[in-house]
């Protein structure tokens, strides 16, 4: 059931970031077209700092999920609704806070950007794009952790990928009738705010959660611990974007914007492929079933880091030619920065090597003991950022994050290995290394290509579909020579899931 789960999962998750990216590539481009570079540029930066004041609900959504593994496994409905009562109670708290948060900063922004925009223009777009988010704490957030922790993500994921192509359709049109940014992003808000009505009207049918029972606030006891990790997390995030508003202009932070919304977006695509799995391993935890736990924990690395080299290296050698292509006919500003994209890729695929580990300190609640680590990564993110900014610009801030994702990855795979699943660095390093030696091989072989740029789009998806084979053929003979009995027992599963299915249906 768990595997059925998973894999259902990651379907409906692939399907919407897919979904994500390609509306995610249009609506930029569309109001980089209709507005400019500072328009797109001051609507990242005020979507970024309404993510700093975020913030406030920091550690619950961890601390929750843990607490919720246990419980629904054993099918304990009174203790399931004595904690989503006290999560719920929190989230209405935070969401009331943050609209008074919001008004702040609505007053207080627009001093920042007033060479270029006037105040009332910047004021009434923080409290548009603000909107959402509200609704999303005060409606849906709950339920949603529900959801995770019951590895139903595929609700979610489906919710999410209707109103995003709803959003992408309507705000085409908007733009296209010669709205202002206002009423664009106006109309984004509203149809977002769907999300947790959607989400909720699930849920009442699904769970039989009893609002009269009392809520358990000693099971998120540790939400301060979860707190303090989710903040560095966050800050290590959002470092780039903070020291480029602050050093920078609005046009360094849209060349930023335009990279980031392509690696982002890769890295959703590899979250929605791998972390379904996440959630299973709160359920063996639960049930302490040890030996499960570290079988699968290999083939969780195995997927993760195949996956993650296959993405990466593709997106690597194709990317430059794609934001060529994508900002065509956009003079004010130089888009092409190979050295700035090549280190932001290789910070983010450290980030993504991570994930197994990160993922079995979060299911084991082991947020106070990792806590440390999360604030020195962001500290050296901050740190490095911030000196190397002011001289090499956008290289200097994907520096500082190359930095600091590195470090955290080897902080959690320590910290996982010593206490959480007792074994050696060795299986980190080895992949490491083979990592290292398969990308460089991709990379040799696409370049006896010696590729042109792309006039197009069609063209550019025809060399990226060649690109990826061979990433892809690569990879799987590095898998079978170094992995074999892990990649045979992950095809064995896979089999075994298809199976009950057919049976299931017959």
């Amino acid at each position: 059931m768990r595997s059925k789960k998973a894999l259902l999962n990651v379907f409906a998750g692939l399907s919407y970031e897919v979904v994500a990216a390609i509306c995610g590539f249009v609506l930029p481009r569309l109001i980089l077209s209709r507005f400019g570079s500072d328009y797109n540029g001051i609507t990242s930066a005020i979507a970024q700092f309404l993510g700093y004041v975020s913030l406030l609900k920091a550690g619950i959504g961890g601390v929750t999920k843990a607490a919720l593994y246990k419980p629904l496994s054993s099918g304990d409905a009174y203790r399931v609704s004595a904690i989503v009562n006290a999560t719920n109670k929190f989230l209405k708290k935070v969401a009331l806070i943050f609209a008074g948060s919001l008004i702040v900063f609505a007053a207080i922004y627009p001093i920042f950007v007033r060479e270029d925009f006037d105040w009332l223009f910047t004021a009434s777009l923080v409290v548009i794009l603000g909107i959402d988010t509200f609704a999303q704490y005060y409606f849906g957030l709950t339920i949603q952790l529900l959801l995770y922790a019951d590895q139903r993500q595929s609700v979610i994921s489906i919710v999410q990928m209707i109103t995003t192509v709803l959003n992408t359709i309507i705000a085409a049109i908007l733009i296209w009738l010669g709205c202002s940014i206002h009423i664009v992003k106006l109309g984004s808000a509203v149809v977002f705010s769907l999300n947790p009505i959607i989400i909720n009207m699930y849920a009442r049918k699904k769970y039989m959660i009893d609002k009269s029972v009392p809520a358990d606030n000693d099971a998120l006891a540790e939400r301060w611990d979860c707190f303090g990790l989710q903040v560095a997390n966050f800050v290590n995030s959002n470092t780039d974007m903070l020291v480029l508003t602050i050093l920078s202009n609005v046009y360094e932070v849209s060349v930023y914007t335009v990279y980031y919304m392509v690696i982002n977006g890769i890295r959703k695509l590899l979250y929605s492929l791998v972390n379904g799995i996440g959630s299973a391993f709160g359920n063996m935890f639960a049930k302490n079933e040890e030996k499960t736990i570290k079988r699968n924990l290999y083939l969780y690395e195995q997927i993760t880091f195949s996956m993650s080299n296959f993405l990466f290296s593709v997106t690597g050698i194709m990317v430059l030619s794609f934001v060529n292509i994508y900002v065509d006919g956009i003079t004010d500003v130089n888009y092409i920065r190979p050295a700035f994209a090549y280190i932001l890729i290789a910070a983010t695929l450290f980030s993504s090597y991570r994930i197994p580990y990160q993922s079995m300190v979060e299911v084991t609640g082991k947020f106070k003991e990792t806590k440390m680590g999360g604030y020195f990564e962001a500290a050296l993110n901050i740190i490095i950022s911030v000196a190397l900014c002011s001289r090499f610009g956008l290289i200097g801030v994907a520096v500082g994050t190359l930095c600091a994702a590195v470090f955290r990855t080897f902080q959690y795979a320590r910290f996982m290995s010593k206490h959480i699943i007792e074994r050696r660095m060795w299986p980190l390093i080895k992949r490491l290394l083979l990592s290292a030696v398969s990308i460089g091989l991709i990379i040799f072989l696409t370049s006896l290509l010696e590729l042109t740029q792309p006039k197009g789009y069609f063209m550019w998806i025809i060399q990226s579909l060649i690109v990826a084979v061979i990433a892809g053929t690569v990879i799987l003979v590095f898998e079978v020579i170094f992995y074999h009995s892990d990649l045979k027992l992950l095809f064995e599963k896979l089999m075994s899931v298809f199976k009950h299915n057919t049976q299931e249906n017959s």
